[in-house]
């Protein structure tokens, strides 16, 4: 029997399939090239972490209505720890890199 933290996300997956086998492309490829990356990394990462705050907030209503208030946290947690095991760089989204420029210096 799955745990309900792994239950959800595993019914996040499913029920947004379409989208997070996008999200996965393009994850796969910002993992080889985080620089050129980014910026498409943010726009379509803040999709995704739309996704997922709402199925953990769906997780947590649920305990919260059942009494379990402080039991709220650690499972918001484990669920956050499962996204992790799958997008360890999930937290990469929203990341600015600023852009330098060098000038060429005439002698």
């Amino acid at each position: 029997m799955a745990t309900k933290y792994k239950d959800y996300f595993d019914r996040m997956i499913l029920t947004n399939k379409s989208k997070f086998d996008d999200f996965n492309k393009l994850y796969n490829q910002y993992i080889k090239d985080q620089g050129n990356l980014q910026d498409k990394y943010n726009t379509e990462g803040k999709k995704i972490l739309e996704i997922i705050r709402e199925w953990e907030n769906k997780l947590c209503s649920q305990t919260e209505k059942a009494g379990f208030g402080n039991y709220t946290t650690n499972l918001s947690e484990k669920f956050m720890q499962e996204v992790r095991k799958t997008y360890p760089l999930i937290d990469y989204i929203g990341v600015i890199v600023p852009k330098f420029k060098i000038n060429k210096i005439n002698f």
